[in-house]
């Protein structure tokens, strides 16, 4: 059973992310609350199945499918997420749209506010136990591979180049093949990641479960923590996203998925401090040659 880490950074974040792809008496409670979550935050169950066009039973439903006893609890949620977003004083003004005749000082505001608010969204969701179990397992590793495509395969080589510097065994694969045949050599012991912002992407699912068939653990990063790729893996990371005009999700997702991958990264590093000074120093010896005075 997958142990789930966050929620697109928040509930707001989650209904936003899988509210389209819920049954649609469901999404359209999704999409009310995520458009107004004041209003869904003070409304009975009553005001709120009117508002929805639904009934108090279906809105039971909605609560038991995102995690809650009871439209109570959700309730409690969304207040305490509005308070929360209320208190950070986020630039709430600033959409995500850019027009072709912005300013760069305006476009700027954009991009640095989105990509803000989905790191923040991100690191409010994330369970510390998770992190510890992920980073514990990577530093005793016999083996650790990353699979990733497109902007998620550029996270997972970040990644693999930091472990690598602290002497970890690891490998980040992009093709499905080589992917697969080493998924294959997987024993109880390693870890293998999986990266993909729609938790969809075929060959990545697919080379996690080869994975998880010989006793590795499985590790996902994704924005759908309901994707077939969140479904199996043994633990998943779930990142925010916050699009602009240009940056579509997939794009929008690297920095919060990066977010994930520095902190477990950290956390390894910290569990090998001795070897990862002696590699830190190692390395930096070797490239001082390199560096122009």
């Amino acid at each position: 059973m997958s142990t789930v880490t966050g929620g697109s950074g928040g509930l707001l974040g989650r209904l936003r992310i899988e509210g389209p792809t819920m049954p649609g008496a469901l999404a359209r409670i999704a999409e009310v609350i995520a458009g107004d979550p004041e209003g869904a935050a003070n409304a009975s169950i009553v005001d709120l199945a009117e508002r929805t066009g639904t009934s108090t039973a279906t809105l039971t439903r909605f609560s038991r499918a995102l995690g809650f006893k009871g439209y109570a609890n959700l309730r409690v949620a969304i207040a305490t997420e509005t308070g929360r977003a209320e208190q950070a004083r986020w630039e709430t003004d600033i959409s995500g749209d850019i027009n072709p005749g912005d300013s760069l000082d305006s476009v700027l505001k954009v991009i640095a506010t989105a990509d803000t608010r989905a790191i923040q969204a991100t690191a409010a969701g994330l369970e510390m136990t998770d992190v510890e179990r992920v980073a514990g397992a990577i530093a005793e590793a016999g083996r650790v591979e990353i699979f990733g495509l497109g902007s998620s395969g550029a996270a997972g080589r970040e990644m693999a180049f930091r472990l690598e510097r602290i002497r970890i065994p690891v490998w980040c694969r992009s093709d499905s093949h080589t992917a697969l045949t080493n998924a294959a050599l997987l024993r109880p012991g390693d870890v293998a990641i999986g990266l993909s912002h729609s938790g969809r992407t075929s060959e990545v699912i697919e080379t996690l479960a080869e994975a998880s068939s010989h006793g590795a653990l499985t590790v996902a990063v994704t924005s759908y923590p309901r994707s077939p790729l969140a479904e199996i893996a043994d633990v998943v990371f779930v990142t925010s996203v916050h699009e602009t005009t240009f940056r579509l999700a997939a794009l929008s997702a690297l920095h919060s998925a990066l977010l994930v991958l520095d902190l477990i990264y950290v956390a390894v590093a910290q569990r090998t401090y001795e070897r990862t000074t002696e590699a830190f120093e190692l390395t930096v010896r070797a490239v001082e040659a390199h560096r122009r005075r």
